[in-house]
Protein backbone atom coordinates (compact mmCIF):
# COMPACT_ATOMS: atom_id res chain seq x y z
CA UNK A 1 0.00 0.00 0.00
CA UNK A 2 1.30 3.36 -1.31
CA UNK A 3 1.92 6.16 1.51
CA UNK A 4 -0.49 8.92 -0.18
CA UNK A 5 -2.65 5.66 0.18
CA UNK A 6 -2.37 5.43 3.56
CA UNK A 7 -2.63 9.13 4.08
CA UNK A 8 -5.87 8.87 2.36
CA UNK A 9 -7.24 6.62 4.47
CA UNK A 10 -6.54 8.17 8.15
CA UNK A 11 -8.65 10.78 6.88
CA UNK A 12 -11.31 8.31 7.21
CA UNK A 13 -13.36 10.00 10.42
CA UNK A 14 -13.59 7.67 13.51
CA UNK A 15 -16.66 5.91 14.26
CA UNK A 16 -16.82 7.28 17.61
CA UNK A 17 -16.97 10.68 16.30
CA UNK A 18 -19.76 10.26 13.64
CA UNK A 19 -21.55 8.97 16.52
CA UNK A 20 -21.79 11.45 18.02
CA UNK A 21 -22.99 13.63 15.14
CA UNK A 22 -26.22 15.95 15.54
CA UNK A 23 -27.21 14.34 11.94
CA UNK A 24 -27.91 10.93 13.21
CA UNK A 25 -31.21 12.15 14.30
CA UNK A 26 -33.05 10.37 16.36
CA UNK A 27 -30.29 6.93 15.51
CA UNK A 28 -27.80 8.48 17.39
CA UNK A 29 -28.54 6.22 20.91
CA UNK A 30 -29.58 2.83 18.72
CA UNK A 31 -26.99 0.41 18.81
CA UNK A 32 -28.08 -0.31 15.08
CA UNK A 33 -26.40 3.50 14.23
CA UNK A 34 -22.79 1.99 15.32
CA UNK A 35 -22.81 -0.94 12.91
CA UNK A 36 -24.31 1.26 10.21
CA UNK A 37 -21.16 4.13 10.34
CA UNK A 38 -18.91 1.18 9.87
CA UNK A 39 -20.39 -0.65 7.70
CA UNK A 40 -20.28 3.04 5.47
CA UNK A 41 -16.45 3.33 7.01
CA UNK A 42 -15.67 0.54 5.50
CA UNK A 43 -17.37 0.67 1.81
CA UNK A 44 -15.60 4.03 1.46
CA UNK A 45 -11.86 2.24 2.61
CA UNK A 46 -12.35 -0.03 -0.14
CA UNK A 47 -13.54 2.61 -2.84
CA UNK A 48 -10.41 4.10 -1.94
CA UNK A 49 -8.53 0.99 -2.06
CA UNK A 50 -9.84 0.55 -5.37
CA UNK A 51 -9.42 4.26 -6.41
CA UNK A 52 -7.15 6.73 -4.54
CA UNK A 53 -9.33 9.35 -6.13
CA UNK A 54 -12.36 8.57 -4.10
CA UNK A 55 -13.92 11.67 -2.44
CA UNK A 56 -14.12 11.13 1.22
CA UNK A 57 -17.08 12.36 3.13
CA UNK A 58 -16.28 13.80 6.54
CA UNK A 59 -17.79 13.24 9.47
CA UNK A 60 -21.22 15.06 9.10
CA UNK A 61 -21.86 13.37 5.59
CA UNK A 62 -21.64 10.01 6.92
CA UNK A 63 -23.66 10.68 9.66
CA UNK A 64 -26.82 11.85 7.39
CA UNK A 65 -26.01 8.47 5.23
CA UNK A 66 -26.60 6.42 7.72
CA UNK A 67 -29.37 8.69 9.41
CA UNK A 68 -30.77 7.89 5.90
CA UNK A 69 -30.59 4.41 5.48
CA UNK A 70 -31.54 3.69 8.71
CA UNK A 71 -34.65 5.61 7.58
CA UNK A 72 -35.06 3.90 4.65
CA UNK A 73 -34.53 0.51 5.90
CA UNK A 74 -37.33 0.60 8.87
CA UNK A 75 -39.55 3.34 8.23
CA UNK A 76 -42.86 1.67 8.36
CA UNK A 77 -44.41 0.55 5.80
CA UNK A 78 -47.73 0.68 6.68
CA UNK A 79 -48.39 4.55 5.51
CA UNK A 80 -51.29 7.29 4.52
CA UNK A 81 -51.97 6.85 1.05
CA UNK A 82 -54.52 9.24 -1.37
CA UNK A 83 -56.63 7.34 -3.43
CA UNK A 84 -57.18 8.62 -7.03
CA UNK A 85 -58.45 4.89 -8.28
CA UNK A 86 -61.59 5.68 -7.89
CA UNK A 87 -62.38 2.56 -6.14
CA UNK A 88 -64.09 3.48 -2.90
CA UNK A 89 -63.24 0.16 -0.81
CA UNK A 90 -59.91 -0.67 -1.65
CA UNK A 91 -58.42 -3.79 0.02
CA UNK A 92 -55.49 -3.13 -1.42
CA UNK A 93 -55.65 0.33 0.13
CA UNK A 94 -57.05 -0.31 3.51
CA UNK A 95 -60.72 -0.93 2.56
CA UNK A 96 -62.79 1.60 4.30
CA UNK A 97 -60.97 4.85 5.99
CA UNK A 98 -62.90 5.57 8.90
CA UNK A 99 -64.86 8.39 10.26
CA UNK A 100 -63.49 11.48 12.10
CA UNK A 101 -65.56 10.41 15.61
CA UNK A 102 -63.80 6.77 14.96
CA UNK A 103 -60.69 8.38 15.14
CA UNK A 104 -61.29 10.81 18.33
CA UNK A 105 -62.70 7.38 19.95
CA UNK A 106 -59.64 5.16 19.31
CA UNK A 107 -57.21 8.14 20.30
CA UNK A 108 -59.25 8.78 23.40
CA UNK A 109 -58.57 5.29 24.76
CA UNK A 110 -55.51 4.42 23.17
CA UNK A 111 -54.18 7.47 25.50
CA UNK A 112 -54.26 5.83 28.60
CA UNK A 113 -56.91 3.50 29.95
CA UNK A 114 -60.34 2.15 29.08
CA UNK A 115 -63.63 0.84 30.30
CA UNK A 116 -62.85 -2.52 27.95
CA UNK A 117 -63.49 -4.96 30.30
CA UNK A 118 -64.60 -2.69 33.35
CA UNK A 119 -68.50 -2.12 34.54
CA UNK A 120 -68.13 1.53 36.15
CA UNK A 121 -72.12 0.69 37.05
CA UNK A 122 -71.18 -1.58 39.06
CA UNK A 123 -67.63 -1.05 40.34
CA UNK A 124 -66.16 -4.87 39.03
CA UNK A 125 -65.11 -6.34 35.75
CA UNK A 126 -67.03 -6.17 32.88
CA UNK A 127 -67.31 -7.62 29.30
CA UNK A 128 -65.88 -6.60 25.69
CA UNK A 129 -68.98 -8.50 24.29
CA UNK A 130 -71.34 -6.00 25.69
CA UNK A 131 -69.61 -2.49 24.25
CA UNK A 132 -71.81 -2.74 20.60
CA UNK A 133 -74.54 -5.17 21.76
CA UNK A 134 -76.89 -2.60 22.19
CA UNK A 135 -76.10 -0.66 19.00
CA UNK A 136 -76.09 -3.62 16.74
CA UNK A 137 -79.95 -5.07 18.25
CA UNK A 138 -81.30 -1.63 17.53
CA UNK A 139 -79.46 -1.79 13.92
CA UNK A 140 -80.65 -5.03 12.88
CA UNK A 141 -83.36 -6.14 15.15
CA UNK A 142 -81.25 -9.52 16.30
CA UNK A 143 -81.84 -10.85 19.56
CA UNK A 144 -77.90 -11.28 19.90
CA UNK A 145 -74.50 -9.95 18.65
CA UNK A 146 -70.89 -10.55 18.69
CA UNK A 147 -67.83 -9.18 17.04
CA UNK A 148 -64.69 -10.58 15.99
CA UNK A 149 -61.49 -9.81 14.14
CA UNK A 150 -62.99 -9.90 10.73
CA UNK A 151 -65.87 -11.23 8.99
CA UNK A 152 -63.16 -14.91 7.60
CA UNK A 153 -62.90 -15.45 11.72
CA UNK A 154 -66.75 -14.64 12.52
CA UNK A 155 -67.65 -17.43 9.78
CA UNK A 156 -65.22 -19.40 11.32
CA UNK A 157 -66.49 -18.87 14.78
CA UNK A 158 -69.94 -19.68 13.43
CA UNK A 159 -69.40 -22.83 11.76
CA UNK A 160 -66.38 -24.11 15.07
CA UNK A 161 -69.23 -23.38 17.56
CA UNK A 162 -72.41 -24.91 15.55
CA UNK A 163 -71.24 -27.89 12.98
CA UNK A 164 -67.62 -29.25 14.36
CA UNK A 165 -67.64 -32.77 13.46
CA UNK A 166 -70.71 -32.48 11.40
CA UNK A 167 -71.55 -31.12 7.90
CA UNK A 168 -72.32 -27.59 6.46
CA UNK A 169 -74.82 -27.49 3.43
CA UNK A 170 -73.70 -25.27 0.74
CA UNK A 171 -74.62 -24.29 -2.59
CA UNK A 172 -72.01 -24.94 -5.03
CA UNK A 173 -72.47 -21.39 -6.84
CA UNK A 174 -71.60 -20.22 -3.46
CA UNK A 175 -68.27 -21.45 -3.12
CA UNK A 176 -66.59 -18.23 -3.04
CA UNK A 177 -62.64 -17.53 -2.77
CA UNK A 178 -62.95 -14.36 -0.33
CA UNK A 179 -59.48 -12.72 -1.11
CA UNK A 180 -56.02 -13.47 -0.77
CA UNK A 181 -56.57 -17.30 -1.68
CA UNK A 182 -58.98 -18.13 1.37
CA UNK A 183 -62.02 -19.63 0.92
CA UNK A 184 -64.90 -20.79 2.03
CA UNK A 185 -64.33 -24.87 1.27
CA UNK A 186 -60.84 -23.48 3.58
CA UNK A 187 -62.54 -21.96 6.29
CA UNK A 188 -65.34 -25.07 6.74
CA UNK A 189 -62.21 -27.43 6.70
CA UNK A 190 -60.60 -25.56 9.60
CA UNK A 191 -63.52 -25.42 12.07
CA UNK A 192 -63.49 -29.12 11.65
CA UNK A 193 -66.84 -29.05 9.59
CA UNK A 194 -67.84 -31.15 6.75
CA UNK A 195 -68.52 -29.23 3.57
CA UNK A 196 -71.17 -31.07 1.24
CA UNK A 197 -71.66 -28.74 -1.92
CA UNK A 198 -75.39 -29.17 -3.35
CA UNK A 199 -76.86 -27.75 -6.27
CA UNK A 200 -75.03 -27.46 -9.39
CA UNK A 201 -72.99 -23.83 -9.93
CA UNK A 202 -75.73 -21.89 -11.54
CA UNK A 203 -78.64 -23.57 -10.24
CA UNK A 204 -79.52 -24.36 -7.06
CA UNK A 205 -82.83 -25.57 -5.31
CA UNK A 206 -84.02 -25.76 -2.21
CA UNK A 207 -85.04 -29.17 -2.50
CA UNK A 208 -81.42 -29.74 -3.05
CA UNK A 209 -80.78 -28.20 0.13
CA UNK A 210 -83.59 -30.93 1.37
CA UNK A 211 -82.23 -34.13 -0.03
CA UNK A 212 -78.81 -33.30 1.25
CA UNK A 213 -79.78 -33.35 4.96
CA UNK A 214 -78.99 -36.18 7.16
CA UNK A 215 -78.30 -37.27 10.43
CA UNK A 216 -74.79 -35.80 10.44
CA UNK A 217 -75.86 -32.11 9.05
CA UNK A 218 -75.01 -29.42 11.52
CA UNK A 219 -75.58 -26.31 9.53
CA UNK A 220 -77.47 -25.13 6.33
CA UNK A 221 -75.17 -22.14 4.88
CA UNK A 222 -75.77 -18.90 2.82
CA UNK A 223 -72.86 -16.86 1.56
CA UNK A 224 -73.52 -13.78 -0.55
CA UNK A 225 -70.93 -14.04 -3.71
CA UNK A 226 -69.53 -10.76 -3.28
CA UNK A 227 -67.13 -9.86 -5.29
CA UNK A 228 -68.58 -11.94 -8.39
CA UNK A 229 -72.17 -12.60 -10.17
CA UNK A 230 -73.70 -15.48 -11.96
CA UNK A 231 -75.89 -14.28 -14.81
CA UNK A 232 -77.97 -16.44 -17.72
CA UNK A 233 -79.87 -19.42 -16.66
CA UNK A 234 -79.50 -19.15 -12.65
CA UNK A 235 -81.62 -20.06 -9.59
CA UNK A 236 -81.10 -19.77 -6.13
CA UNK A 237 -82.72 -21.06 -3.00
CA UNK A 238 -84.48 -17.85 -1.39
CA UNK A 239 -83.17 -16.90 2.47
CA UNK A 240 -86.80 -17.54 3.73
CA UNK A 241 -87.11 -21.14 2.29
CA UNK A 242 -83.71 -21.98 3.60
CA UNK A 243 -85.18 -21.04 7.04
CA UNK A 244 -88.41 -23.01 6.66
CA UNK A 245 -86.29 -26.09 5.79
CA UNK A 246 -84.21 -24.89 8.69
CA UNK A 247 -86.64 -24.81 11.20
CA UNK A 248 -88.40 -28.20 9.99
CA UNK A 249 -85.09 -30.26 10.45
CA UNK A 250 -83.91 -28.33 13.36
CA UNK A 251 -80.65 -26.98 11.57
CA UNK A 252 -79.48 -23.28 11.91
CA UNK A 253 -79.25 -21.02 9.35
CA UNK A 254 -75.95 -19.47 8.76
CA UNK A 255 -76.38 -16.14 6.76
CA UNK A 256 -72.83 -15.09 5.81
CA UNK A 257 -73.47 -11.51 3.99
CA UNK A 258 -69.61 -10.24 3.81
CA UNK A 259 -70.70 -6.72 2.68
CA UNK A 260 -71.80 -4.93 6.09
CA UNK A 261 -74.85 -3.23 4.53
CA UNK A 262 -76.84 -1.75 7.34
CA UNK A 263 -78.11 1.06 5.21
CA UNK A 264 -79.44 0.79 1.51
CA UNK A 265 -76.16 2.16 -0.31
CA UNK A 266 -79.25 2.99 -3.30
CA UNK A 267 -80.69 5.85 -1.64
CA UNK A 268 -77.58 7.92 -2.58
CA UNK A 269 -76.18 6.75 -5.57
CA UNK A 270 -77.92 4.58 -8.68
CA UNK A 271 -76.32 1.38 -7.44
CA UNK A 272 -78.88 -1.31 -6.82
CA UNK A 273 -79.86 -2.83 -3.63
CA UNK A 274 -77.38 -4.42 -1.55
CA UNK A 275 -78.46 -7.25 0.96
CA UNK A 276 -79.36 -5.71 4.76
CA UNK A 277 -78.21 -7.30 7.90
CA UNK A 278 -81.63 -6.55 9.06
CA UNK A 279 -83.16 -8.42 6.35
CA UNK A 280 -81.59 -11.49 6.96
CA UNK A 281 -82.54 -11.01 10.49
CA UNK A 282 -86.17 -10.62 9.28
CA UNK A 283 -85.76 -13.50 7.35
CA UNK A 284 -84.92 -15.56 10.15
CA UNK A 285 -81.63 -16.55 9.76
CA UNK A 286 -79.88 -17.73 12.89
CA UNK A 287 -76.67 -16.21 12.31
CA UNK A 288 -76.12 -13.74 10.27
CA UNK A 289 -71.88 -12.47 9.89
CA UNK A 290 -70.56 -9.73 7.65
CA UNK A 291 -67.94 -6.90 7.65
CA UNK A 292 -66.85 -3.63 9.86
CA UNK A 293 -64.84 -2.53 6.72
CA UNK A 294 -66.83 -2.97 4.03
CA UNK A 295 -70.02 -1.28 3.17
CA UNK A 296 -70.66 -0.93 7.12
CA UNK A 297 -67.79 1.83 6.83
CA UNK A 298 -65.97 1.37 9.83
CA UNK A 299 -62.64 -0.64 11.41
CA UNK A 300 -61.88 -4.59 10.11
CA UNK A 301 -64.37 -6.15 12.37
CA UNK A 302 -66.25 -9.38 12.03
CA UNK A 303 -70.14 -8.97 13.25
CA UNK A 304 -72.35 -11.66 14.06
CA UNK A 305 -75.94 -11.32 14.72
CA UNK A 306 -79.22 -13.32 15.13
CA UNK A 307 -80.66 -15.99 17.80
CA UNK A 308 -79.85 -15.72 21.47
CA UNK A 309 -79.35 -19.68 21.05
CA UNK A 310 -76.70 -19.74 18.75
CA UNK A 311 -74.58 -16.13 19.28
CA UNK A 312 -74.32 -17.53 22.95
CA UNK A 313 -72.74 -20.43 22.08
CA UNK A 314 -70.37 -19.16 19.75
CA UNK A 315 -69.56 -16.28 22.65
CA UNK A 316 -68.78 -19.46 24.81
CA UNK A 317 -66.46 -21.12 22.47
CA UNK A 318 -63.19 -21.09 23.19
CA UNK A 319 -61.87 -19.92 19.75
CA UNK A 320 -63.92 -16.28 20.56
CA UNK A 321 -60.78 -15.47 22.52
CA UNK A 322 -58.46 -16.37 19.85
CA UNK A 323 -60.50 -13.74 17.60
CA UNK A 324 -61.89 -11.17 19.69
CA UNK A 325 -61.15 -7.73 18.66
CA UNK A 326 -58.85 -5.55 20.34
CA UNK A 327 -60.13 -1.71 22.41
CA UNK A 328 -58.98 0.52 19.38
CA UNK A 329 -61.52 -2.16 16.82
CA UNK A 330 -64.19 -1.00 19.51
CA UNK A 331 -63.62 1.93 20.15
CA UNK A 332 -63.97 2.72 16.28
CA UNK A 333 -67.05 0.14 15.89
CA UNK A 334 -68.83 2.12 18.42
CA UNK A 335 -68.42 5.93 16.97
CA UNK A 336 -69.31 4.43 13.74
CA UNK A 337 -72.71 2.38 14.57
CA UNK A 338 -73.97 5.72 16.91
CA UNK A 339 -73.55 7.34 13.40
CA UNK A 340 -76.02 4.88 11.80
CA UNK A 341 -77.94 5.40 15.32
CA UNK A 342 -78.45 8.93 15.01
CA UNK A 343 -78.82 8.89 10.96
CA UNK A 344 -75.53 10.56 10.07
CA UNK A 345 -73.71 8.10 8.22
CA UNK A 346 -74.35 9.67 4.89
CA UNK A 347 -72.82 12.84 6.25
CA UNK A 348 -70.44 11.14 8.31
CA UNK A 349 -68.68 8.24 7.06
CA UNK A 350 -66.51 8.60 4.63
CA UNK A 351 -67.54 6.09 1.79
CA UNK A 352 -70.96 7.36 2.51
CA UNK A 353 -70.36 10.67 1.24
CA UNK A 354 -68.21 9.30 -1.78
CA UNK A 355 -71.16 7.40 -2.91
CA UNK A 356 -73.94 10.33 -2.60
CA UNK A 357 -71.44 12.57 -4.61
CA UNK A 358 -72.26 13.30 -8.27
CA UNK A 359 -70.18 14.31 -11.11
CA UNK A 360 -71.19 18.22 -10.24
CA UNK A 361 -70.07 18.43 -7.18
CA UNK A 362 -67.10 15.85 -8.69
CA UNK A 363 -66.51 18.73 -11.51
CA UNK A 364 -67.04 21.62 -8.76
CA UNK A 365 -64.35 19.92 -6.38
CA UNK A 366 -61.63 19.52 -8.94
CA UNK A 367 -62.03 22.68 -10.43
CA UNK A 368 -59.50 24.67 -8.47
CA UNK A 369 -56.81 21.78 -8.70
CA UNK A 370 -57.28 21.57 -12.39
CA UNK A 371 -56.61 25.32 -12.37
CA UNK A 372 -53.96 25.39 -10.38
CA UNK A 373 -51.63 22.47 -11.68
CA UNK A 374 -52.41 23.03 -15.73
CA UNK A 375 -48.79 25.40 -15.91
CA UNK A 376 -46.89 23.15 -14.23
CA UNK A 377 -48.62 20.06 -16.50
CA UNK A 378 -47.67 22.34 -19.65
CA UNK A 379 -44.13 23.16 -18.35
CA UNK A 380 -43.32 18.93 -17.95
CA UNK A 381 -44.75 18.28 -21.37
CA UNK A 382 -48.01 17.32 -20.29
CA UNK A 383 -51.79 18.50 -20.95
CA UNK A 384 -54.17 18.08 -18.83
CA UNK A 385 -58.30 18.02 -18.62
CA UNK A 386 -61.29 17.07 -16.28
CA UNK A 387 -62.76 13.93 -18.23
CA UNK A 388 -65.17 11.53 -17.50
CA UNK A 389 -64.33 8.30 -15.34
CA UNK A 390 -65.55 5.52 -13.89
CA UNK A 391 -66.09 4.76 -9.93
CA UNK A 392 -66.97 1.34 -8.38
CA UNK A 393 -67.84 0.51 -4.62
CA UNK A 394 -64.70 -2.34 -4.68
CA UNK A 395 -63.81 -4.62 -1.28
CA UNK A 396 -66.02 -7.65 -2.62
CA UNK A 397 -69.05 -5.42 -2.95
CA UNK A 398 -71.69 -4.71 -5.56
CA UNK A 399 -68.84 -6.67 -8.20
CA UNK A 400 -68.82 -4.76 -11.66
CA UNK A 401 -71.79 -1.66 -10.58
CA UNK A 402 -70.33 1.37 -12.21
CA UNK A 403 -70.74 5.21 -10.90
CA UNK A 404 -70.35 7.72 -13.71
CA UNK A 405 -67.21 9.40 -12.26
CA UNK A 406 -64.96 12.35 -12.54
CA UNK A 407 -61.07 12.35 -12.97
CA UNK A 408 -58.40 14.51 -13.26
CA UNK A 409 -56.61 13.43 -17.07
CA UNK A 410 -52.89 13.55 -17.77
CA UNK A 411 -52.04 13.68 -21.61
CA UNK A 412 -48.36 13.13 -23.30
CA UNK A 413 -45.53 10.68 -24.15
CA UNK A 414 -46.15 7.29 -22.12
CA UNK A 415 -42.82 7.51 -20.64
CA UNK A 416 -43.13 10.96 -19.14
CA UNK A 417 -46.66 9.73 -17.89
CA UNK A 418 -45.21 6.87 -16.50
CA UNK A 419 -42.42 8.70 -14.99
CA UNK A 420 -45.05 10.94 -13.22
CA UNK A 421 -46.96 7.92 -12.20
CA UNK A 422 -43.69 6.29 -10.21
CA UNK A 423 -42.92 9.80 -8.58
CA UNK A 424 -46.23 10.55 -7.08
CA UNK A 425 -46.39 6.66 -5.49
CA UNK A 426 -43.56 7.50 -4.45
CA UNK A 427 -43.81 10.59 -2.80
CA UNK A 428 -43.53 11.03 0.99
CA UNK A 429 -47.60 11.21 0.68
CA UNK A 430 -48.12 8.57 -1.88
CA UNK A 431 -50.70 9.64 -4.57
CA UNK A 432 -52.12 6.59 -6.21
CA UNK A 433 -53.85 6.99 -9.80
CA UNK A 434 -53.99 4.64 -13.03
CA UNK A 435 -52.86 4.59 -16.28
CA UNK A 436 -55.92 4.17 -18.70
CA UNK A 437 -56.46 4.44 -22.88
CA UNK A 438 -52.75 6.00 -22.66
CA UNK A 439 -53.75 8.52 -20.49
CA UNK A 440 -52.92 8.85 -16.82
CA UNK A 441 -56.09 9.37 -14.46
CA UNK A 442 -56.88 10.96 -11.18
CA UNK A 443 -60.38 10.05 -9.70
CA UNK A 444 -62.27 12.62 -7.49
CA UNK A 445 -64.70 10.58 -6.15
CA UNK A 446 -62.10 8.82 -4.15
CA UNK A 447 -59.74 11.84 -3.73
CA UNK A 448 -63.03 14.08 -2.46
CA UNK A 449 -62.68 12.92 1.18
CA UNK A 450 -58.85 14.92 0.73
CA UNK A 451 -57.75 18.34 1.01
CA UNK A 452 -57.85 19.48 -2.88
CA UNK A 453 -54.97 21.97 -1.34
CA UNK A 454 -52.72 19.08 -0.77
CA UNK A 455 -53.21 17.56 -4.02
CA UNK A 456 -52.50 20.89 -5.58
CA UNK A 457 -49.12 20.68 -3.85
CA UNK A 458 -47.93 17.13 -4.75
CA UNK A 459 -49.05 17.30 -8.16
CA UNK A 460 -47.22 20.71 -9.28
CA UNK A 461 -43.69 18.82 -7.21
CA UNK A 462 -44.40 15.86 -9.27
CA UNK A 463 -44.80 17.46 -12.56
CA UNK A 464 -41.72 19.65 -11.32
CA UNK A 465 -39.91 16.87 -10.90
CA UNK A 466 -40.57 16.02 -14.84
CA UNK A 467 -39.51 19.66 -15.53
Amino acid sequence: MSKSVQSRLSQLPKVDGVLQRPELGAWAKSPLAAGKVRELVDETRLLVLEDESTIIPDAADLARMAHDELDKRFRSPLRRVLNGTGIIIHTNLGRAPISEAAIEAMNAVARGYSTLEYDLDRGRRGSRHNLVREHLLALTGAEDALVANNNASALLLALTALAKRKEVLVSRGQLVEIGGSFRIPDICRVSGAKLVEVGTTNRTRIGDYDKAISAKTGVLLRVHPSNFRVVGFTEEAQLDDLVKLGKKHNLPVVDDLGSGALANVSSVTRLPHEPLVSESVAAGADVVTFSGDKLLGGPQAGLAVGKSAYISKMRKHPLMRAVRPDKLTFAALTATLQQYLTADHVQELPIWRMFSLGVVELEAWLGPVFTDVTAAANDAGLEVEIGRSVSYAGGGSLPEEEMPSRALIFSGTQRRLKDFQDGLRLADVPLIGYLKDRRFHLDARTLSIESPDEITKLLIAGLEELS
